[in-house]
Parts: structure tokens; C-alpha cells; sequence
């Protein structure tokens, strides 16, 4: 079919759900036509015997005359009232009986669906043109020539039913009237039979048949997905300004913690690592802000600028800038190190004098943790193998 050549995806997920929320279900009117007959037959070949004695009571109170309530002018009002009411006991269980069985016939075809959309007025419906167009289409064909066959099956079920059936009809005329009551029961009770096997053939067969249309209707093309994958994601471009803008939000924070730090640790040229410890509220040293060249030299004009020392030790600041991340406590393989630069940091700042020359330390950093000493000695490993 050329419908589906030219959508070749399945329906997603969210084509779906955009679906039933606009009232577009799989519905098989003969599963509803089966379930609603079947359960009306079944409540009245189930209570037959109620339903007839119940008939014979109504007929003997209707030609029942008084000729006391012959006198009064309202006689005729009540007792029509009164027989209308006892019709109702009948007729109404039978009716709710039916809805309910159409009802749930619709919640095991398409499941149960709340919405208000197909109800809302489609000028675009009146249009002669399209509406011609859906007249003749394939879909109407289908529908057209199977409620035809339909229709035929059920025809040719119910002449054959009455022409077996004539002679028990014409002995019906014979007999009394609360006697033809109970074999105009009994016959109907197996009449209804035939016709609700046919019901329940046709509906077996168009149950998988509308979900099949339904699920070929919302098949998709390759340009639809990609829009929807695009309208679900967002545009690209959006999106990167978006991650832009979030980035120098984030930029901007960790540069104003730098003048908070308590030291700064560079790689003279590449890298740059602020940190800061306090005692009461950390239990290991906290990365507040790093970066990497252009970022690194402003990091480190903050700190001069704030006075804030900053140390050059190229393995811990390679280190410290791959094994963290902002707002994160140093790992414990780095506290020996990290340890012997604040403690030259607090002796900074109780020297005697700011011009006192204090010799900066050298921290040992383990090989394993600098990136550049790392490389290398799982080169020579990988040699010497």
C-alpha cells in the first residue's frame, strides 16, 4: 500500500498518547453490537421464567374491570401510570444491563479514553470536496461492504430461523395467552442464539481488524520522528545557548569564590586550582574554583588582586584539576600533599612581616594521581611487558 511505503516507523510512544488524547481509539462497533445483544439475551434467557410470569401478572391486571373504579374519573391515569412503571422494572435493568456490556466491550478493544476533543466542532468537516473524498475512500469502502455482509449473514440466519420456526409460530396462535407468553419465550430464547454466534464471529474477526487500521493510521515518516524527536529534545540551537548561558552563570559563581579561597595552585601556565579549608564546617580541603589557560590566568589575577597566595606546584595543580570537581573535597590521596601548602599558608599569614621570605614547599604528589607522571609510567609498564 502506498500509505504505508511512504511511513515506514511505527507509531511512538507519544504519537499515541497525542492520539487518544484527541478521541482516536480502535472502536469495533460489532464487538459493541455483540457484547450489548449478548447481554440482554443472556439477562432474558438467564430470568425468562420471571420475565413471563411477570408479563402474565401485568396482562391479568390490565383486563381485570371493577366497576367501583369504573366511577371514578382517574381510574384510567393510574392504572396506565401503574402499568408504565412495571414496564420500567423490566425494561430499564435490561437496558443498563446493555449499556454496560457496550461499555466494556469498548474498554477491552481501545481501553478507556476521557476526552472532550472529538466533540468540539470541525468546520473543516463541511467541506463538499474532502467530504467526497472520504466517502469514496478505501477505509469507507471496507466499512461499507463488511456492515453489507454483515447485514446479509444476519438476514439469511433469521429467514432460516423463521422458516424452521413457522409451524411452533402458528401453534402459538392456538393456544392461551399465558401459555403463547411462555412458548413466545422459549422461542425467542433460540432465535437469539444463531444470531449472537454470528455477532461474535464478526466481532473476532474486526477487533484485530480496527487495531490494525488505528495502528496503521499513526504509522510515521522518517521527517516526522526527527520533528518530534526534535520538538521532545528541543531545538539545538536553544539548547546550546541555553548550555552557554548556564556555563557562565557557573563561571561566574566559582570566580567570585576565589577571593574566598585560602590558596590557589598553579601550573605556571596551564592549570589553576583555589582552595579553601575551615576547620568547623570541612572535613577535608574543598575545591571552590579551577580552570584551564585563559580561565586559569584569570583565576589567578582574582587571587593576586585579593591577595590571596598562590603557589606553583605543576604536579599537585595537574592532579588536584583532573581528580576534582568544584565544590568537592580533595581525594585522600592528595591530603598529605594539599596539608604541607596550607600549612605554608598559615605561616604566611603569622610571619613577621609580609617582606619575610618564607622557601615554598614541594608537596610530593603520588605518580599514579598526575596525569602527565601517570602517562608515563604506564608507558614504560606497557614497554617492559
Amino acid at each position: 500500500m502506498a500509505d504505508t511505503q511512504d511511513k515506514p516507523l511505527p507509531a511512538s510512544a507519544r504519537k499515541i498518547q497525542k492520539a487518544r488524547e484527541d478521541g482516536q481509539l480502535p472502536r469495533s462497533r460489532e464487538l459493541g453490537h455483540a457484547a450489548a445483544i449478548g447481554g440482554g439475551a443472556a439477562l432474558l434467557i438467564a430470568f425468562m421464567p420471571q420475565v413471563v410470569a411477570r408479563l402474565r401478572g401485568l396482562l391479568a391486571d390490565a383486563l381485570r374491570f371493577d366497576a367501583g373504579q369504573l366511577a371514578q374519573s382517574d381510574t384510567m391515569q393510574r392504572q396506565l401510570v401503574e402499568l408504565t412503571l412495571q414496564m420500567l422494572l423490566l425494561v430499564v435493568p435490561l437496558g443498563v444491563l446493555m449499556i454496560a456490556a457496550a461499555l466494556l466491550a469498548g474498554r477491552l478493544c481501545g481501553g478507556w479514553n476521557w476526552t472532550l476533543k472529538p466533540l468540539q466542532p470541525k468546520f473543516d468537516k463541511l467541506n463538499p470536496l474532502s467530504g467526497i473524498g472520504r466517502v469514496f475512500s478505501k477505509v469507507q469502502l471496507i466499512e461499507t461492504l463488511k456492515s453489507c455482509l454483515l447485514a446479509l449473514v444476519l438476514l439469511v440466519v433469521g429467514a432460516n430461523y423463521l422458516w424452521t420456526e413457522v409451524p411452533a409460530f402458528t401453534d402459538i396462535v392456538q393456544q392461551p395467552l399465558s401459555a403463547a407468553l411462555a412458548s413466545t419465550g422459549e422461542l425467542l430464547r433460540s432465535g437469539l442464539v444463531p444470531l449472537l454466534l454470528a455477532l461474535a464471529a464478526f466481532a473476532v474477526v474486526d477487533v484485530p481488524l480496527q487495531k490494525w487500521r488505528n495502528s496503521h493510521q499513526l504509522r510515521m515518516t522518517h521527517q516526522e520522528a526527527k520533528d518530534e524527536l526534535k520538538q521532545m529534545e528541543g531545538n539545538t540551537e536553544v539548547k546550546g545557548r541555553m548550555r552557554a548561558r548556564m556555563q557562565q552563570m557557573a563561571r561566574r559563581r566559582m570566580l567570585a569564590a576565589v577571593p574566598q579561597a585560602d590558596l590557589v595552585v598553579m601550573n605556571p601556565t596551564h592549570y589553576a586550582v583555589a582552595l579553601r579549608y575551615d576547620e568547623a564546617t570541612m572535613a577535608a580541603p574543598k575545591v571552590v574554583a579551577k580552570g584551564a589557560d585563559l580561565l586559569a590566568m584569570k583565576i589567578r589575577d582574582l587571587a593576586a588582586e585579593h591577595r590571596v597566595p598562590v603557589l606553583q606546584a605543576p604536579p599537585l595543580a595537574r592532579a588536584l584539576y583532573a581528580h576534582t570537581e568544584i565544590d568537592e573535597p580533595i581525594p585522600a590521596a592528595l591530603f598529605a600533599a594539599v596539608a604541607q601548602v596550607l600549612a605554608w599558608v598559615y605561616q604566611l599569614r603569622h610571619a613577621a612581616s609580609p617582606a619575610q621570605a618564607l622557601q615554598a614547599p614541594v608537596p610530593a604528589v603520588p605518580p599514579e594521581l598526575d596525569p602527565l607522571q601517570g602517562g608515563a609510567l604506564r608507558l614504560r609498564r606497557r614497554s617492559a611487558r
